[in-house]
């Protein structure tokens, strides 16, 4: 194919992902935005006005790049295995996958859908943060970077849980199984270094952990972890992720009967 002829195939991927997602914005957009103002309002107005600061900085601010962060990790997510199994189950990923288009130019159209939806819900769920707390900015480059690289990597999970779904219990497990029990247990609400020593070094186990406090020192400027380590662990696993997802395009699995 000519760069001309990748460019109109990749166009028209993320051209039908932005369409879908802001066709069913209430299904895509709002969700996570008013679930989210939920836990702004239980967690950060009437429980935290209780809790004291934390590392000089109140609970509600504490917990904002978190659950930033959590709205970002399960948009990015759903988006990919929801839009790729359902592809599977139509077999219109059967045409995309006969025509010349590199597979390489199809993981792109599918990740950037699930990245531009990360980014869309996270951006209204700081806006919607606005109204119980004002905006902190310590380091723009590392939160932009923890933000994007934190999209990739839960886009190229969604279509990893995607190519192995065979129904659409299949494509729920990992997102309620695995991905929930995570993200709450990924600092969102506390500092890990609250916990007692054993808790502390089980949740240094969790990728997710170094995530939300790249991200949080992007805004606030506090890390439990090195923020060398926090993104030496996303790049890892956005790499390792990568090369699953790549692999199994070109064995296949999944994807041919």
């Amino acid at each position: 194919m000519t760069p001309q002829q990748i460019w109109t195939a990749y166009y028209t991927m993320i051209r039908a992902e932005v369409v879908r997602i802001f066709r069913i914005w209430s299904q895509t957009i709002l969700p996570p935005v008013v679930t989210t103002s939920l836990y702004f309002i239980v967690f950060g107005a009437f429980i935290g006005s209780q809790i004291p600061p934390i590392n000089g900085y109140s609970y509600m601010q504490f917990i904002v790049p978190g659950l930033i962060m959590m709205s970002v990790i399960t948009s990015a997510y759903m988006n990919t295995v929801s839009t790729f199994y359902f592809a599977k189950w139509t077999k219109t990923i059967e045409e995309v996958l006969v025509s010349p288009t590199p597979n390489w130019v199809v993981i792109l159209g599918y990740v950037s859908g699930g990245v531009l939806r990360g980014l869309i819900v996270g951006f209204c769920v700081l806006l919607v943060s606005l109204f119980f707390s004002h905006l902190a900015i310590a380091n723009m480059a590392v939160l932009v970077a923890a933000l994007v690289l934190t999209s990739v990597l839960f886009s190229l999970g969604g279509l990893i849980n995607g190519v192995f779904a065979k129904s659409f219990d299949g494509i729920s497990i990992v997102p309620t199984f695995v991905l929930t029990p995570l993200t709450y247990l990924g600092g969102i609400f506390y500092s890990v270094s609250m916990l007692p020593p054993f808790w502390q070094t089980v949740s240094h186990f969790n990728p997710i952990l170094y995530m939300i406090n790249a991200f949080r020192f992007g805004f606030l400027g506090i890390s439990d972890i090195s923020l060398t380590t926090c993104f030496a662990v996303l790049i890892g696993c956005t790499l390792l992720f990568l090369g699953v997802v790549v692999v199994l395009f070109k064995r296949g699995l999944g994807l041919k009967n």
